[in-house]
């Protein structure tokens, strides 16, 4: 039964159109809830800790909303590959095993559907040991296929724990945000993206030895991004190899002065050759002018299906009459190479703290959440008039590709008095 006195949650809408709420408790929507003593009070890595997980009534001196033994919990991975998925996995299940005593963990095979159509896998922490150093999901992962009533239905007949308001169950949903192209909305930081800023230097350093060996030689590398930019940002300033980046969020032009063919040209000149790293979602407008198209088709995942930046812009390269230089260019494309890979020692350590912090707001009866550092309220992206990518600007010497109208506003701006350093990144 809900208890309707206390079912009002705080809401606020942030600026990029998402609404910001209140962390949802049990004791909301179920009367009469009983709670326990917190396992953590005697165990002896926690037992001293003082500070809070969501707030003062929390903390590990106080009580749980679930008895250890009657807990059955899933995990279920869901959309692309990313670094640091098993790492998740076996922290989640490690930690409910050793901090809370839950010994009942399921995986769910397959994401979304396999509530419904797959079958589960046992885990424990002697079977997820040394996921960590696989790369992928122990438990396999799928786009798409988020039938809300069937997976319900399951998570009912299967007793599994997750909160599902409607039915009024004492169950608790929490998710711990995935993608490597770090640009989820509220969520500051997603894990993975360490892991593959590493990996992508690795083909930008490639790119950079196959252009350097041939006479005007164009090395292309496209990077996974395909609304933000921070993978193509990072690993660019990263390598220090990079003569080019382009990014979804900055708007760029081939031809013209100032345009992308003049840029090359003038770097192989100077240089005898060049690297350009190019996110797949940038420039994506250029292909469907040129298609005369913008019908973009979408995935299972409901994201819209991008053309392939790097082989247009290498076919582009080579036809332009601009460049009237003997060249030779190659196109990388290490997607799979980056997503497939074992996260780094930053990740593992970042997702310990989310499969962690997940846990702890579960067992102390919060659900409806998902787990990550510093909020913001929309879609995090490359602001391309802040200091990083003025760094990354500075660093390949590219052109910024902005309207001069752009630029004299820009320093109308900055020109009106203002705080040291006020709201801008150091």
């Amino acid at each position: 039964m809900e208890n309707t006195e206390n079912n009002k949650t705080k809401s606020v809408a942030g600026e990029g159109g998402y609404m910001l709420e209140d962390v949802p408790h049990l004791s909301e929507y179920i009367s009469h809830l009983p709670a326990y003593v917190n396992p953590l009070q005697d165990n002896p890595s926690y037992s001293v800790v003082k500070q809070n997980f969501v707030n003062e009534d929390d903390s590990v001196t106080q009580k749980v909303y679930f008895e250890s033994d009657e807990v059955l919990a899933c995990i279920v991975t869901c959309g692309g590959l990313c670094p640091g998925t098993n790492t998740v996995i076996r922290e989640l299940v490690c930690g409910l095993h050793y901090l809370y005593g839950v010994s009942s963990v399921l995986g769910i095979e397959g994401g979304y559907r396999g509530f419904y159509s797959k079958n589960t896998i046992t885990l424990t922490p002697r079977f997820v040991d040394d996921i960590h150093k696989r790369g992928g999901s122990i438990i396999g992962t799928s786009q798409g296929g988020c039938d809300i009533l069937k997976i319900v239905d399951s998570i009912q007949d299967r007793g599994i724990n997750q909160e599902i308001r409607k039915r009024g169950l004492k169950v608790a949903v929490v998710g711990i945000p995935k993608t490597i192209d770090n640009d989820i909305p509220v969520i500051d930081k997603s894990f993975g993206f360490d892991t593959s800023v590493e990996e992508a230097q690795r083909a930008i350093n490639a790119a950079h030895v196959e252009a350097e060996s041939f006479e005007n030689g164009v090395g292309v590398v496209k990077l996974m991004g395909r609304y933000s930019g921070f993978i193509a940002m990072y690993a660019t300033l990263a390598s220090r190899d990079v003569d080019c980046c382009l990014i979804p969020e900055s708007p760029f032009y081939l031809e013209g002065p100032g345009g992308l063919f003049e840029y090359i040209r003038k770097r192989l000149k100077e240089n005898g050759h060049m690297v350009l790293v190019i996110a797949d979602g940038a420039g994506q407008e250029l292909i469907t002018e040129n298609m005369h198209t913008i019908d973009l088709q979408q995935d299972a995942s409901v994201n819209k299906s991008l053309e392939d930046i790097g082989l247009w812009i290498t076919q582009k390269i080579k036809v332009s009459s601009v460049l009237v230089l003997a060249f030779d260019v190659a196109k990388s494309d290490p997607t799979y190479m980056i997503r497939a890979i074992p996260s780094n020692a930053s990740d593992n350590i970042y997702c310990t703290l989310l499969a962690h912090s997940a846990i702890h707001g579960a067992m102390a009866g919060y659900t409806g959440f998902v787990v990550g550092p510093r909020i913001n309220e929309r879609r995090n992206r490359v602001v391309i008039t802040d200091r990083m990518w003025a760094r990354l600007l500075s660093s390949t010497n590219q052109p910024s590709f902005l309207d001069p109208k752009d630029v004299v506003e820009a320093k109308k701006e900055r020109a009106q008095p203002n705080q040291l350093l006020s709201g801008d990144n150091p």
